[in-house]
């Protein structure tokens, strides 16, 4: 089983247990923590997925890092997960927790990269373009600046990306060129 339907299926227990206990923003907020984690410690990162460390120093390492910063349910969701030999997925059940929790409070997570900080204008335009991709109501707008883009955004809802920038352009006229050469006739 893919290690994205591992985490899927840990995260959807996770809520629902959270949910039912009347935990949930507790637990919201560890996941919060544990995501962020992750994404700033590589380390970590390859620790979980390495297969010669075994399960138990595993498990003693993440209640090191996170004994006492998260809640007790979180700490015992972490013991189960490695007891079941699925460390390598927490890195996605982090992120697959925060999107089902959005997706249950009615909330869209979105992200744009531009070449240039968004016009309040052009930030309400995108807000309603992830509103009708998304049918939800209410939306959270991440912006990022690149300016490699040099024109144009990149919208990212979900796992759907919308590439409307001029490097994505750029590279698309210079495949087509590449595949049909201009050869003049003498």
């Amino acid at each position: 089983m893919s290690e994205l339907r591992v985490a899927s299926r840990y995260a959807k227990s996770l809520l629902d247990l959270a949910e039912e206990r009347g935990e949930l923003e507790v637990v919201k907020q560890d996941m919060d923590l544990f995501s962020k984690t992750l994404t700033e410690n590589r380390e970590l990162r390859l620790l979980l997925r390495n297969p010669i460390v075994k399960h138990d120093k595993k498990l003693a390492i993440l209640q090191a890092v996170f004994g006492g910063k998260v809640s007790a349910l979180t700490e015992k969701f972490f013991s189960i997960v490695t007891q079941h030999n699925r460390e390598s997925a927490l890195e996605f059940i982090g992120s697959e927790f925060l999107t089902q929790y959005n997706l249950l409070r009615g909330m869209q997570a979105a992200e744009v990269t531009t070449a240039t900080p968004l016009t309040e204008e052009l930030r309400e335009h995108l807000r309603q373009v992830v509103r009708q991709q998304s049918g939800l109501a209410d939306v959270t707008l991440t912006e990022k600046v690149d300016a490699s883009l040099i024109g144009g955004f990149v919208l990212r809802i979900g796992d759907r990306l919308i590439d409307d920038s001029v490097s994505y352009r750029l590279r698309k006229l210079r495949n087509e060129f590449s595949k049909n050469p201009y050869q003049p006739q003498l």
